[in-house]
């Protein structure tokens, strides 16, 4: 009687496992057909920013003069009074030094305009790399709300916010409908390797298989990090998941009319303090508020996008002196979770090597969408044809 009713057990799970597979493969099925063009763009977008923040260092790298690069850098008081020199009408925002002494100084101006300025001379080297920044904001124009622009960018962040989520659907209804049925060996290696010689249709199942496999992990983490970019409720929901409280909306920044007073004086004990306070700093900036108010300086080891590498320093301008230093480590769960979701979503968060994973699993969808849609096709072609077929049959009968 006991194993009559295991084997009764057995029979009940293994019809509800299937009817589960029924279900959630026709689910991957209509979401993939339905979302796959948008998704097939955000992938393709995806690949294409992999390397940003490399190459526009390098696009910037290329304005410097050969006669001015590795030069002794002025000290940031010159630099910024240089540069507000060369734009007497904008206010200055914001500046960035870089260690690497071929690299430009960035100034920023009210209305974010952005001017590159020569580390030796203070000579403005105008707009940082026009057309290369021309290319990455279109890549993220369309990567973030389908290049639509003005009051309708909204409908855009929406449809790729849905299309994510759905491609996040994909990716985790993937890793079950990618096991084969039978777990041994000979069925799973069918679905773990390319194979050569295979018709067309076989070909895109292996195909879809096999970069499903592979890329199942670094794919879902690429894509789950996108989910509280497009959603106040999802970055909310990471909060409380890490058992913090979500922060309140950030207040309305100043406009272009409401820029605070700017000054110099003290700029360059500051920087010196806290750099001397990170000795391998790679980037340090400072955004300017009333004159009087202490300097606020971001000093970053890592490339940009590796917040655990950031340490933000109040100095107080008359003494130099470091009133208060902030690392990842000094941040809220809620705040270190949701950075690791912002960065993991484009791998910038385990550096270049990640940056190359997120890229490569992000060609690798683009394969998928297109193998997938080709198989949902080729079904659909096959359900017609049985259609006429039994439609004929019946006819003649």
């Amino acid at each position: 009687r006991i194993r009559r009713n295991l084997r009764l057990v057995l029979i009940i799970v293994l019809a509800t496992m299937e009817r589960l597979r029924t279900l959630l493969f026709w689910m991957h099925l209509a979401i993939g057909v339905v979302a796959g063009v948008v998704i097939l763009l955000m992938c393709v977008t995806g690949v294409a920013l992999t390397y940003e923040k490399q190459m526009l260092e390098w696009a910037d790298r290329e304005a410097v003069p050969a006669t001015s690069a590795g030069g002794t850098p002025l000290p940031p008081e010159a630099l910024l009074v240089a540069a507000a020199a060369a734009e007497p009408t904008a206010m200055p925002t914001a500046l960035t030094l870089r260690a690497d002494r071929r690299a430009p100084v960035t100034v920023t101006f009210a209305g974010n305009r952005v001017r590159l300025v020569d580390p030796a001379t203070g000579q403005s080297l105008g707009e940082p790399s026009p057309r290369v920044r021309r290319f990455f904001r279109l890549m993220t124009s369309w990567h973030r709300w389908l290049a639509i622009e003005g009051a309708s960018r909204g409908t855009g962040r929406l449809i790729t916010g849905a299309s994510n989520l759905g491609f996040l659907f994909i990716v985790l209804s993937g890793m079950y409908l990618w096991l084969p049925r039978v777990l041994s060996w000979v069925q799973v290696r069918q679905v773990l390797w390319f194979r050569r010689g295979l018709a067309p249709k076989a070909r895109d199942f292996n195909w879809h298989n096999v970069i499903g496999i592979w890329s199942a992990v670094p794919l879902a983490l690429v894509v789950a990090g996108a989910v509280p970019i497009s959603y106040g409720w999802a970055g909310n929901l990471v909060y409380r998941l890490a058992g913090d409280t979500p922060p309140r909306p950030p207040a309305r920044e100043a406009s272009a009319g409401e820029t605070p007073g700017f000054s110099a004086s003290g700029l360059d004990a500051a920087f010196a303090a806290v750099t001397a306070a990170v000795p391998d700093w790679r980037t340090a900036s400072v955004r300017f508020g009333a004159e009087a108010a202490p300097l606020t300086i971001a000093v970053d080891e890592g490339g940009g996008g590796q917040p655990q590498y950031r340490t933000t320093f109040t100095v107080d301008r008359a003494t130099a002196h470091i009133t208060k230093r902030e690392t990842f480590a000094d941040l809220g769960p809620g705040r270190q979770w949701r950075s690791w979701f912002r960065f993991v979503h484009t791998g910038e968060y385990y550096g270049l090597t990640g940056q190359t994973i997120a890229g490569l699993v992000s060609a690798g969808g683009a394969v998928l969408v297109y193998t997938g849609v080709a198989l949902a096709l080729r079904r659909f072609g096959a359900w017609r044809r049985r259609r006429t077929t039994t439609r004929l049959r019946a006819v003649a009968a």
